[in-house]
């Protein structure tokens, strides 16, 4: 993976927006609308969300998608403490991955809120419970879930969270050839950053499909800082002692943009800047001489979900990733995708096509771009992909 980032500063507009009273149970967020190529947008704030239910189609899935998101990244953040002060029971899956209680946890959990405020939309995720129960990692996984999810008046079991977590398996539901609506989750991404510690990036992932078009995503990152904005990209990768106090929270809807908060801090007002990206392409590999007007290319850090974050909230410009392998997990790419086209940006295969979700006819769960994936400001992408074909070989050899 290549991840690129101008050097030219992000100019900043803030306004202050007040917040309204809403039933649900989403607090006030401090909100960060990004507008890549665009001009900035004011927009008011309405129930502690960046999109207002006039305008956002599937308002009711955003609102229970952010709580969900905030609620499993705190699960997260706790999990993974106790990882590192404890047995670790990280496991490693076929393709050499590793996953762990966490992963596990997280997608019990939002299997269980989205079932209940939505049944009848399934759920495509990444875990099953097979390797839950043969490495005796049920208790931990009940444990973590019960501590975060909304029980109601029978007390969750061990099979209750076993079947929510294959409620997103393989085996689950088999969708055909009809357009369909479902739910695409990647519990954990970067799933070695959050192994190692050391507060390396993650992000719980969350995407809505309708009839093969993504719809709204939300992304989680639980150890990005609020004060990142400020702070150059290579900078964000080398800093071991970011609190994880706070983080960040994006969210996107079709139509409406793709905005940006707080994670698990929460404010009386809403606070939105407009982040333009840099619109250059000079590269270098050397963060100590990145010139104006030049990118620095960065060595690759973190799960893909955290790349389009990038790109999506202006602190990056180019995510480039080479297809390895003949399959590609959809709920790797979903939710990145939708956040940066909703903020202006660009993201497509090497020969420029977009996505298709309803390739895997049955599962939902594979795609199939040609030679991989190219995401960008949008500003870069005919002159990438033009580069791309030209020099292929030197490419596909990175």
């Amino acid at each position: 993976m290549i991840l690129v980032h101008s050097a030219r500063h992000f100019s900043t507009v803030r306004c202050t927006l007040p917040t309204s009273s809403s039933p649900a149970p989403l607090r006030s967020r401090v909100f960060t609308f990004t507008s890549l190529p665009r001009r900035p947008s004011k927009f008011k704030c309405s129930s502690g969300l960046p999109f207002t239910a006039e305008t956002a189609k599937y308002y009711k899935e955003l609102e229970a998608a952010i709580d969900v998101v905030e609620t499993a990244s705190k699960l997260c953040v706790e999990v993974q403490s106790s990882l590192n002060s404890s047995g670790r029971r990280i496991l490693e899956k076929n393709d050499q991955t590793p996953v762990t209680v966490a992963d596990f946890s997280v997608q019990a959990l939002i299997s269980l809120e989205l079932g209940r405020r939505f049944p009848s939309i399934p759920l495509v995720a990444e875990e099953d419970s097979a390797s839950v129960r043969a490495n005796n990692l049920v208790e931990p996984v009940v444990k973590a879930v019960v501590d975060k999810a909304s029980v109601g008046e029978t007390p969750l079991t061990a099979e209750n969270v076993m079947e929510a977590i294959d409620r997103g398996g393989p085996e689950a539901f088999t969708f055909g050839t009809q357009p369909a609506t479902y739910w695409l989750l990647d519990p954990i991404d970067g799933t070695r950053g959050f192994v190692e510690g050391n507060k390396a990036l993650f992000v719980v992932g969350l995407a809505l499909v309708v009839a093969g078009e993504i719809v709204l995503g939300v992304m989680g990152c639980p150890h990005w800082q609020e004060d990142l904005s400020n702070k150059s990209i290579s900078e964000v990768m080398e800093d071991k002692s970011i609190a994880s106090e706070s983080g960040l929270l994006m969210v996107s809807h079709i139509g409406c943009g793709t905005a940006s908060g707080m994670l698990l801090y929460h404010r009386e007002s809403e606070e939105w800047e407009a982040l333009p990206p840099s619109a250059f392409f000079t590269s270098t590999t050397n963060a100590d001489s990145v010139g104006d007007g030049q990118v620095l290319v960065l060595k690759p850090c973190c799960g893909s979900l955290c790349k389009y974050l990038m790109v999506a909230s202006g602190r990056g410009s180019v995510f480039i990733q080479r297809q390895k392998d003949k399959v590609i997990k959809a709920w790797d790419h979903a939710v990145g995708i939708i956040c940066v086209l909703e903020a202006g940006g660009k993201a497509t295969d090497w020969e420029g096509n977009q996505v298709d979700l309803a390739a895997d006819e049955a599962g939902r769960r594979n795609i199939y771009p040609s030679g991989g994936f190219l995401v960008t400001n949008g500003k870069l992408h005919n002159q990438l992909l033009e580069l791309i074909s030209s020099t292929s070989s030197t490419v596909l050899s990175r």
